[in-house]
């Protein structure tokens, strides 16, 4: 096989369909994807945690595993932290360490479903000592956005209720209201908060932020620096996510994505592993929005519980990369043309062409002129990272209840 013969074939076919190739090669070398700090400990389900060998223990090993994950890719440089999992005392010391590991910190996430008192709610709940000790602890977040550089407040809430009667679903949305806006007023300056939704899960009666329009409604009210936080696993079988996505993009309130993949419920799967499909129709969606999705956050949010982390985390990357480059490629003056032509099928065909073009001599071309390697999960697996970080590391004790880790 000839990777250079392999790629010169896919871009002179790509160029003759109109398709400006350098262009493409210089936005999938701009690719920003963040990883999660969680995804390189021991996380999973609220059944059971099943610990890997060297799985990261601490927040410095997490940055140094997302070190080594950006060094293969060339496009993870940013690792979102999760507080008080990842908590220290020094967060300007933090933020030199990740510098060191060719990493910076990314979006800031506060805990307010974990801990006891949490377990009406945290922002809505119905005492207000509760919902001043949420506050507080988002406030916290937002001067550890200060210390670290971070530009993102990343918000999910398990708020909600079991039982109907519970409580006031009317009061908790102005408790919800209130709270983001005494927490809004910390940000820094050119900090965005992103506000996540769930239609169900931990809470069965309702949630509180249960969709993308209430957390949209609610961002209005806050700012333009509030944005609504798309995650791929949030949505009941069958919705439309890019539709969801466009509609945000077109209004500017599409803050930033947590990528990860569903077959049922919100499986925090490997992103792309279960409908790339749907992935390539969001990155359509982007791509053709052209500036509007300039401050866009892509961000993986997954639990990797039978997998192995590093390499489940690498994989996650590597599928971003190829949906955005499917979706560079499509040939979007025809697909206007046939829209504008009512041509139903022909404009589909556009899409699936793109969708059907194997991508990987690009992506293996664009990584060689980046110098990286043109196939990261080979080169992960001839390297000894991940056995030397296990025998450095050993495997830590794991048990049920989905904690240490996450369960969101």
């Amino acid at each position: 096989m000839n990777l250079a013969d392999d790629y010169q074939r896919l871009a002179d076919r790509l160029t003759a369909a109109g398709v400006d190739v350098d262009t493409v090669k210089a936005r999938l070398k701009a690719q920003h994807i963040e990883t999660p700090s969680w995804g390189y400990g021991n996380s999973g389900t609220r059944f059971k945690v099943f610990p890997w060998p060297g799985a990261a223990r601490n927040i410095h090993e997490k940055l140094a595993d997302a070190g080594y994950i950006h060094r293969l890719t060339g496009v993870a440089p940013s690792v979102a932290i999760h507080i008080p999992w990842d908590k220290v005392d020094d967060w300007h010391g933090l933020a030199q360490f990740a510098a060191e590991k060719g990493v910076s910190i990314g979006a800031v996430n506060p805990n307010v479903f974990q801990d006891e008192q949490y377990k009406l709610g945290s922002i809505c709940h119905p005492a207000a000592a509760v919902r001043e000790e949420a506050i507080a602890h988002l406030v916290e977040c937002c001067e550890i956005m200060q210390r670290t550089g971070s530009g993102l407040l990343s918000l999910w809430f398990a708020d909600g209720t079991n039982y109907a009667g519970q409580d006031s679903l009317r009061r908790r949305k102005q408790h919800l209201e209130a709270a983001l806006a005494a927490v809004y007023a910390h940000l820094p300056p050119a900090g965005r908060m992103l506000i996540e939704y769930k239609f169900f899960e931990p809470a069965f009666y309702h949630t509180d932020l249960a969709d993308w329009g209430m957390a949209y409604a609610t961002a209005l009210k806050l700012g333009d620096r509030a944005q609504v936080l798309v995650d791929t696993g949030h949505h009941a079988q069958g919705t439309n996510i890019a539709h969801i996505v466009a509609f945000l993009l077109d209004e500017g309130r599409l803050g930033g994505f947590h990528f990860n993949a569903r077959k049922y419920a919100d499986d925090d799967l490997i992103v792309g592993s279960t409908n790339p499909f749907e992935l390539f129709e969001i990155f359509v969606e982007l791509v053709s929005a052209g500036a509007a999705a300039d401050e866009v956050a892509y961000m993986i949010d997954q639990s990797h519980n039978i997998e192995p982390k590093l390499e489940a985390m690498l994989l996650s990357v590597l599928n971003c990369q190829t949906a955005c480059a499917r979706a560079l490629i499509v040939n979007y003056p025809r697909l206007a043309q046939r829209q504008a032509e009512g041509d139903v099928l022909g404009a589909h065909a556009v899409l699936m062409e793109a969708f059907d073009t194997d991508v990987r001599p690009l992506l293996r071309q664009v990584r060689t002129e980046m110098g990286r390697h043109p196939d990261p999960l080979a080169a992960y697996r001839a390297d000894d990272y991940a056995a030397r970080v296990a025998q450095e590391r050993g495997t830590a004790a794991a048990g049920g209840g989905g904690f240490p880790g996450k369960q969101k």
